[in-house]
């Protein structure tokens, strides 16, 4: 039971690195995906968590709704802290399973024989330069303070346009990864990772227009 628990941890501590490692060198991470056994998909839940929970926070600081929020009466900076917390892990664990779906049905298409499973967890790794994109989120505060989360504060303007360029820049790069994850897990030409990708991509768009014509 020592023995077995010791193994566990040691492979959790290898999921971990490789979290930081899909950043630097993401090839040999996506390669290890293939491998989709109980045991496997065990050990990198706690990076897949951390991830995705990370990006999701990263992802709401730049909605409509967080740059209103100190506009709200009885919204303090504690109330705006707690719901980008909690509120960025419930969007980034709903984005997960839904765009992790699309994934999945996309790449399906394309000739695709992993499980939903798998296809989450692309999704997941390649998700970690929105994790990382926060970042900047300290240098933004120390330079706009509250008005980051007030309508019309001095948060506008070309130094504003710089932190959205850079905040796209990640999203780029994470696009770029899932591409290059999807190619690494299946020995994909790129015609085929373009296809797959391109179909999942046209999913989640495809329902938000049927979403709001009805």
């Amino acid at each position: 039971m020592a023995s077995a628990a010791t193994q566990d941890s040691a492979q959790d501590r290898v999921w971990l690195a490789r979290a930081f490692l899909v950043l630097l060198d993401p090839r040999p991470v996506f390669a290890v995906l293939r491998d989709d056994s109980e045991d496997a998909a065990r050990a990198r839940q706690e990076p897949i968590t951390a991830i995705v929970g990370l990006a999701g926070i990263a992802s709401i600081l730049w909605t409509p709704v967080a740059g209103r929020m100190l506009d709200v009466q009885d919204v303090d900076g504690l109330v705006v802290a707690v719901w980008s917390f909690l509120g960025g892990a419930i969007y980034g664990l709903a984005v997960y399973f839904a765009l992790g779906a699309a994934v999945y049905l996309g790449l399906r298409a394309a000739g695709s024989l992993g499980s939903y499973r798998r296809a989450r967890h692309l999704l997941a790794f390649a998700a970690a330069p929105l994790a990382l994109s926060l970042v900047v989120w300290p240098v933004r505060l120390a330079l706009y303070g509250g008005d980051v989360f007030r309508a019309g504060g001095s948060d506008h303007g070309p130094g504003n346009s710089a932190f959205v360029a850079v905040e796209l820049a990640f999203v780029a790069w994470a696009v770029g990864l899932l591409l290059v994850g999807t190619r690494t897990l299946h020995a994909w030409t790129w015609a085929r990772t373009l296809e797959g990708i391109g179909i999942s991509l046209a999913i989640p768009l495809l329902v938000a227009l049927a979403v709001y014509v009805l």
